[in-house]
């Protein structure tokens, strides 16, 4: 391997992926919302058998609707 094409690999850096942040309406309990949303989104898929779906797909869902309950509850 030439010392151009090992450097050149060498310089790719990876991206880095951080956790979405929880928006502005949440109490900061992040821990609770994260499990609301996991029961919520478990009761998608049971709802249908756990046959067929997307997990993230139900849990994108369940966020919206975790997030739409606690905001209504702030307000």
């Amino acid at each position: 391997m030439s010392h151009t094409v090992a450097t050149a690999r060498k310089k790719k850096a990876k991206p880095v992926l951080t956790a979405p942040q929880p928006p502005a309406h949440c109490s900061g309990n992040t821990e609770d919302r994260e499990h609301r949303i996991a029961v919520a989104a478990y009761y998608r898929a049971e709802r249908r058998g756990f046959l067929g779906g997307d997990p993230v797909v139900d849990w994108l869902e369940a966020e919206a609707e975790v997030d739409a309950r606690l905001n209504s509850e702030l307000h």
